[in-house]
């Protein structure tokens, strides 16, 4: 019996990169009308007197190409320099309700805006607003709050470490703490498990290590839609011999077979390169129970190797001397059986040996991992068996090895370390407090999920996001929806419009901004803001497009303008002098964080910037002991489908025409998707036994709570994937995610491991 064919679905056979690469790079400029200024653009992305990529947070290397962009970074750019206008006639020719029928591409595609402008609610539409009005209504807000904790400051990754900074010292001068930031929705059981495990939220290795590993695992990532210039290293290793263990329920098909779009060669005989030596298909949230099986396998092989008068495959040296906790982890691994740890992980004891023997005739080792790891319950705790693993063979702290956490947003990382934090180190607070002559609060502050707690309390008078689209980005949008517009006013800094800016409070404000891309002056002439990429190198970053608008401001200086409107010309902060010449933002950083942003100024005056301390990369651990840290795995997130066998776990992916919440188009070319996102990716046999057929609509309900969270009339799609195991596309399938359901230790909602029951549609 034939297949069915499905409309917008086929096989891609092909590498990632290569000629499909170039072509959608070039499809992007046409699209955004950015041929000419767009390609100059591209041509100053990640280049020491350039820009920085607004897209991933992968590091440069030292030694630039004529292009260190990639296909994705290149839609970025297009994205933000495009020559399409949200003019406030193009948005006010429809009603904010009209506006909310339409797609998220087809919000932001109306382009850049380019006045600032409030809602109206009695025509229903956005109308122009003048800067110091703007500004005045804001101050009068924050001024008005009956409690300082009515007020929540929202920070999105893309902000320069100047306005981030600028950002969390307005917040904390309101008196709050409430800075939910979008690490809390992705990142943030790293920036609370590795503190525990390394004494540091941070990855430890850099850029040239991965020219030392033999081994590179890769958990829960796909680089070739989210960090594309990451490629070109995994690459590089690949081709001198490194061998790449890759563990993800789906095959993603930069991870198989690469074709480097800069390789002469690779594309003249359109040939790739081979990337992953061996292809691990874990379960759903299966990671923690690989990585548990791995470590007790590799204790096997150096007792068996201990047995026969061998040294062993641990590094004991190391673990006396640098670690605690190693006797507790064992004797919990040791009463492990392997039965539990095959149904948890989704694979067999062969297998996993299989890996534990590649791990022990390794010399250097460095393990990456993505939010295909980070956005489950229970993440917080799989990020730290992650880290014993290292451990045990030494792989931290030396040439070619390390832990190196995939951040997604260039400056996510950045933001996190100049303060945007709603659980301050008191450390932090005493050098503001000296460094400004103001107190700032102590208590901590709120995360995304206990913001929009707060929302549905009626307890947020003023939300104020700097970039981002927060609502989209939640979870459970029935909810967040919701609770967004009880807020009194919702203030949002942004380039583009979207989804988040229709949800407005009773009063709403949207302030246009520069983008990266963009000449920033301010009073002190020419300005350039900082970023930190993901291995803690930071760099300056300056814009060589005019900007969208003689309207726009700078986010720092939005930033400063809201709190000369608060707190006046004589406040202890001097906000426009500040924002008058980031070099004087930047003595205030360093004055914060002395140790840390030492002689900053001059060092980003330096071509490639300069690299943070990160001490567990010396051996060097921040923990309360002085020593690396074995920790126990928790038991939290296990049972997700509660004994019902009818009950499959869906995880959220990105297609490779969208980044975070931007969807740049509906193509998602590496999985065989084409005009389109409502699908649904499921093993052939869970198909089957439900009596479906690939091509089927079906509904997917939230397990356990009566079928009131639900994505009706998507299509099955068949694909490798393991059984119990379902794929939809993010941002559509949040609305199964319940705000309740997150780690617990960060407060990360589970996106990769929803409880769901797939049926066949029921038609209307």
């Amino acid at each position: 019996m034939a297949r069915k064919r499905i409309k917008g679905v086929k096989e891609y056979d092909g590498p990632a990169g290569g000629w499909g690469a170039l072509k959608a790079v070039a499809g992007a400029l046409a699209d955004q009308h950015t041929v000419v200024e767009g390609g100059r653009t591209l041509m100053s992305a990640n280049q020491p007197e350039g820009f920085d990529c607004p897209g991933c947070a992968w590091p440069d290397p030292k030694h630039t190409s004529s292009f260190e962009f990639c296909e994705n970074g290149a839609k970025a750019v297009a994205w933000e320099s495009t020559s399409r206008r949200a003019t406030p006639e193009v948005i006010g020719a429809q009603t904010v309700t009209e506006l909310r029928t339409w797609s998220d591409h087809q919000i932001e595609d109306l382009g850049r805006l380019t006045h600032p402008m409030a809602y109206d609610a009695a025509s229903d539409r956005y109308l122009p607003i003048g800067w110091d009005e703007a500004f005045t209504q804001v101050g009068a807000a924050l001024k008005a709050l009956s409690h300082p904790d009515r007020a929540e400051f929202y920070a999105s990754g893309r902000a320069s470490n100047e306005a981030a900074f600028l950002f969390q010292i307005l917040g904390r001068r309101v008196g709050t703490n409430n800075f939910p930031d979008c690490s809390n929705m992705c990142h943030e059981p790293t920036s609370v498990g590795l503190p525990d495990s390394i004494g540091m939220g941070k990855g430890s290795v850099s850029l040239e290590d991965f020219d030392h590993a033999d081994l590179i695992f890769c958990f829960g990532h796909n680089p070739g839609t989210n960090h594309p210039r990451m490629m070109a290293t995994l690459r590089e290793a690949a081709r001198r011999g490194a061998r790449i263990l890759a563990f993800n329920p789906l095959k993603e098909r930069a991870l198989e077979v690469f074709a480097s779009p800069q390789d002469p060669v690779e594309m003249a005989t359109l040939s790739a390169t081979p990337i992953a030596s061996r292809y691990y298909q874990v379960t759903i949230g299966g990671d923690g129970w690989a990585v548990r099986g791995i470590m007790k396998a590799v204790l096997a092989l150096d007792a068996a190797d201990r047995a026969v008068g061998g040294p062993g495959h641990l590094d004991r040296d190391f673990i006396a001397v640098h670690t605690e906790g190693f006797e507790a982890l064992a004797e919990g691994l040791h009463a492990l059986d392997w039965p539990r740890i095959e149904a948890g992980s989704g694979l067999s004891r062969a297998q996993i040996e299989e890996v534990a023997g590649h791990y022990v005739e390794a010399k250097a080792a460095i393990l990456c991992y993505g939010m295909g790891l980070t956005q489950h319950l229970g993440a917080t705790s799989t990020v730290q068996q992650l880290v014993n693993l290292l451990l045990l063979r030494g792989n931290i702290g030396r040439p070619g090895a390390g832990i190196c956490p995939l951040r997604g947003h260039s400056n996510v990382q950045g933001a996190r370390t100049v303060g945007v934090a709603e659980k301050p180190a008191a450390a932090l607070l005493d050098a503001i407090e000296t460094a400004f002559g103001f107190a700032p609060p102590r208590h901590h502050g709120h995360t995304v999920v206990e913001t929009i707690a707060a929302m549905e309390r009626d307890e947020v008078e003023v939300f104020i996001a700097l970039g981002g689209n927060f609502a989209v980005a939640a979870p459970d949008p029935t909810r967040t929806f919701a609770a967004i517009r009880r807020v009194g006013l919702t203030v949002h800094i942004a380039t583009k419009l979207n989804r988040t800016h229709l949800l407005h409070g009773r009063a709403s404000l949207i302030l246009p901004c520069l983008g990266r891309t963009e000449i920033d002056v301010q009073a002190g002439g020419r300005q350039a803001v900082t970023v930190e990429d993901s291995m803690s190198m930071v760099h300056a970053s300056r814009g060589l497009n005019p900007p969208a608008s003689e309207h726009l401001r700078s986010e720092p200086a939005i930033v400063a303008g809201i709190g000369h409107a608060r707190f006046g010309a004589g406040d202890v902060v001097d906000w426009l002098g500040l924002v008058a010449d980031y070099d004087r933002i930047r003595e205030r950083i360093e004055a914060v964080f002395p140790t840390t942003f030492t002689d900053y100024n001059a060092r980003i005056r330096v071509p490639g910037g300069f690299r943070l301390p990160v001490p567990p990369a010396d051996r060097h651990w921040t923990t309360p002991s002085g020593k690396a840290q074995f920790l126990v795995p928790t038991g939290e997130g296990e049972g997700l489908r509660r004994g019902d066998p009818e009950v499959l776990l869906l995880t959220t992916v990105r297609s490779h025409d969208q980044y975070n919440t931007t969807v740049y188009g509906l193509n998602d070319r590496y999985r065989g998707v084409f005009g389109r996102r409502d699908v649904v990716f499921a093993h052939p046999q869970d198909i089957a036994e439900r009596g479906l057929k690939p091509g089927d609509l079906i509904d997917l309900e939230a397990a356990f709570d009566g079928g009131a969270r639900a994505v009706r009339g998507f299509t099955l799609v068949d694909r490798d994937l393991p059984r119990g195991c379902l794929a939809a596309y993010y941002p559509e399938a949040n609305v199964l995610v319940a705000l309740d359901d997150h780690d617990a230790r960060s407060g990360t909602p589970a996106y990769k491991s929803i409880p769901v029951r797939l049926k066949a549609h029921a038609r209307a």
